[in-house]
C-alpha cells in the first residue's frame, strides 16, 4: 500500500531523529574516550616523575593549582582527581586495555570501580557489565556493594565496540557529564564563560579597590563536600566585619536555584572555614541577563543557630553592614561601566 505524503514525511523525520541521536551519542562517547585517555596520560606522567624526580604531595598541589589556572573551564584538576589519575595509570598499566574498555565508561564510573574492586579481573568484570547493561553510577555502586562479581563473576574475553542502548542511564550520564562538556568547551558555553570570567575579574578589582576591608582569598576557590568538588567564583574575607564573603556570578537572569546554590556554599564555608569568633558568611549574587545586571545579597537569618543553612536574599542591607559593604546601587553603577545595566 502506497504511503501518504504525511506518512512519508513522518518516516523520514523518524529516520533523521534516529541518526541525530546516534551521532550525538557517538560524539559524546568519543569525547569521553579522549578525556579518559588524557587522564591516563597525566597519571602516567606523574607516576614516572614520582619514580625519577621524587615528586611529593606539594608538587601535586602545585600541579593542581597551575592546571586549574591554565584551564579554568575544566573542573577536573583538583588534587584529589589528579590522585585518581595517578591511581588509574598505576592499576591499568596496559594502555590498550584503557582504550578498549575503561575509556568506554565515564570517569567517575572508573573511579568507583578503582576504589571498590580488589583486582584486575573484578575491575574488568564491572566495566564490561556497566557497558553492556548501561548502568548509572548509583546502580554500579549497588552492584558492587551486593558483590555481584563474587556471585557471578568470570574472566572476560573482549569488550563490545557497539553503542549502548539510547535510553540507558549510562548514556544519559555520559551525555550530561560536566567533565566532558568542560573538556569539549562547546562554543556557546565558552562564550558565556568568557563573559563570566570578565565579570569576575572586574568584581574582584572593584571590591579590592573599595578600601572597605575586603581581603582576597581566592578565585574559583575549591570546596570538597562528600567527595564532590565545588568552585566559588570569588571568596574574600572582610577584615572589619570578621566574616567570609562569597561572590557568585551568573550570565543569566536570577533563578531560585542560584540562591539555593549560593546558600549551600555559605553553609559549607561556615562549617569548614569559619572560626569560632567569625561572623556568619555573607553571599553576594550577581546575575547578568542579556546585558542587564542585578545584584542581591544573601545574609544569614537573625538568631539562627550556627550550622543551620537559613539565609534570605535581599537588596536591603542591615544598618550595621551599610558602611562596610557596597550597596546594590554601587555594584550596578560600577559594573555598568563594563556591562550595560538594564533599568
Amino acid at each position: 500500500m502506497k504511503k501518504s505524503p504525511l506518512q512519508n514525511y513522518l518516516s523520514v523525520l523518524e529516520n533523521i531523529k534516529k541518526q541525530i541521536k546516534e551521532s550525538r551519542l557517538k560524539a559524546a562517547l568519543s569525547v569521553n574516550s579522549e578525556l579518559i585517555r588524557l587522564y591516563w596520560k597525566i597519571g602516567a606522567a606523574i607516576l614516572e616523575k614520582q619514580k625519577t624526580a621524587k615528586w611529593g604531595d606539594k608538587i601535586l598541589e602545585n600541579l593542581s593549582r597551575d592546571l586549574s589556572e591554565a584551564f579554568p573551564d575544566m573542573k577536573g584538576f583538583s588534587k584529589r582527581n589528579i590522585l585518581y589519575m595517578r591511581r588509574f595509570a598505576e592499576i591499568y598499566s596496559d594502555f590498550e586495555f584503557v582504550q578498549q574498555a575503561a575509556a568506554q565508561i565515564p570517569w567517575f564510573h572508573n573511579v568507583v570501580i578503582m576504589q571498590a574492586a580488589s583486582d584486575q579481573i573484578e575491575r574488568q568484570f564491572y566495566i564490561k557489565e556497566t557497558i553492556e547493561n548501561g548502568w548509572s553510577r548509583n546502580v554500579l555502586e549497588v552492584q558492587i556493594k551486593t558483590k555481584l562479581f563474587h556471585r557471578q563473576g568470570k574472566a572476560l574475553n573482549n569488550f563490545k565496540q557497539t553503542l549502548p542502548a539510547e535510553i540507558s542511564d549510562l548514556v544519559n550520564q555520559t551525555l550530561k557529564d560536566p567533565y566532558i562538556f568542560d573538556f569539549l568547551t562547546i562554543t556557546t558555553e565558552a562564550n558565556e564563560r568568557d563573559i563570566e570570567k570578565s565579570l569576575i575579574e572586574h568584581v574582584e578589582k572593584f571590591l579590592l579597590t573599595l578600601g572597605k576591608g575586603f581581603a582576597f582569598v581566592g578565585r574559583q576557590y575549591q570546596l570538597q563536600v562528600d567527595e564532590e568538588d565545588f568552585y566559588l567564583d570569588l571568596l574574600f574575607y572582610h577584615i572589619h566585619l570578621k566574616c567570609y564573603v562569597v561572590v557568585e556570578l551568573k550570565t543569566s537572569k536570577f533563578k531560585p536555584e542560584h540562591a539555593g546554590k549560593l546558600n549551600f556554599y555559605l553553609a559549607v564555608i561556615d562549617d569548614k572555614l569559619k572560626r569560632a569568633d567569625d561572623k556568619p558568611t555573607i553571599g553576594i549574587l550577581l546575575c547578568n541577563d542579556k546585558g542587564g545586571l542585578t545584584a542581591e545579597y544573601s545574609l544569614s537569618g537573625i538568631n539562627k543557630p550556627i550550622g543551620v543553612a537559613s539565609y534570605e536574599i535581599t537588596e536591603k542591607l542591615p544598618q550595621n553592614l551599610k558602611s562596610q559593604l557596597p550597596t546594590i546601587q554601587e555594584f550596578e553603577a560600577e559594573l555598568g561601566k563594563k556591562f550595560k545595566i538594564k533599568k
